[in-house]
């Protein structure tokens, strides 16, 4: 069976594409949605998903999430509970994109890769990684405030993005994403355990961190998304409703980023030389600009 990870294409007809730059427009975040990210650090309710697109991406996670599947080895991480507690239930994985043609092809969205380029300053994109993170009903468990940055320092410079999409509808009561406005202005943190003690960065945080601390609830219908800085501070709280929330998540990069380090960046990734271009096959361009101001040349 094929890893997909050597296709950098469209292996379905999921995800249309724009033949034109004017056919991209629909896409386009208007400047005040761009400006509200710089300020803030997030942007939220960004529509990716259709209906079939989310019934086919259901069908694939509940499939991936098999740990008999027969690509199981491709996963660069694979927690059915990464949280320990069997009644804070956290699943949580990277690497399906290399398994399922449906988490394959979103990658290639266009709604995403357009909004993905615009927030990291109209820059070409890189994948990064892709990350499940699924709550069950009654039992799911939280997600610590953390941000993301303090776990991708092998990679520099810090020009990362991340894209969560929901699944199902993510409401306050199942544990939708929590962001803290401005936070991504505080600098870089000790990274915590991600399914740990929810307030383990509470410790590493400055006083006047600590009283600028005011969270704000994300919730989102299934198949809307958010983006959010690598600094960005946010977590989720556990699920204690009778509705699951399953939700995928998108990590980028601006091409140019380099390995800052000789050790694998992910398991089962050939070694990127520290100090060398982050690209080939884990790390396909999905995005490309021109040189020339604002012209888009490939997608």
């Amino acid at each position: 069976m094929n890893d997909l990870a050597d296709f950098h294409h469209l292996l379905t007809d999921l995800f249309p594409q724009p033949k034109t730059v004017e056919d991209w427009d629909q896409y386009r975040l208007s400047q005040e949605q761009i400006a509200f990210f710089n300020e803030n650090g997030y942007l939220s309710d960004i529509k990716l998903l259709d209906q079939d697109q989310i019934d086919a991406l259901k069908k694939a996670l509940d499939e991936v999430m098999d740990p008999t599947h027969p690509q199981h080895h491709l996963f660069h991480e694979f927690h059915s509970n990464e949280s320990g507690d069997p009644n804070k239930v956290l699943f949580h994985s990277l690497g399906h994109w290399r398994i399922a043609e449906a988490f394959h092809d979103v990658i290639w969205n266009p709604a995403f890769r357009m909004a993905a380029s615009q927030l990291l300053g109209d820059r070409s994109v890189r994948f990064w990684h892709d990350q499940l993170f699924c709550k069950p009903a009654h039992h799911g468990g939280n997600v610590a405030w953390h941000q993301d940055y303090s776990y991708w320092t092998r990679t520099v410079e810090m020009q990362h993005l991340t894209c969560w999409c929901g699944l199902d509808d993510a409401t306050e009561e199942n544990g939708c994403l929590q962001y803290v406005p401005g936070s991504h202005c505080w600098g870089l943190l000790e990274k915590p355990a991600l399914a740990g003690d929810m307030n383990g960065l509470m410790a590493m945080m400055s006083e006047e961190q600590k009283a600028n601390f005011k969270p704000v609830a994300i919730p989102l219908k299934a198949g809307h998304a958010a983006f959010h800085h690598p600094l960005l501070v946010h977590g989720s709280f556990a699920n204690d409703s009778g509705h699951s929330r399953k939700a995928f998540v998108l990590n980028v990069f601006a091409d140019g980023t380099i390995s800052d380090s000789d050790e694998p960046l992910l398991k089962g990734v050939p070694v990127i030389p520290k100090g060398e271009k982050m690209e080939g096959k884990f790390f396909p361009l999905i995005f490309e600009k021109e040189l020339e101001s604002g012209k888009v040349e490939k997608w």
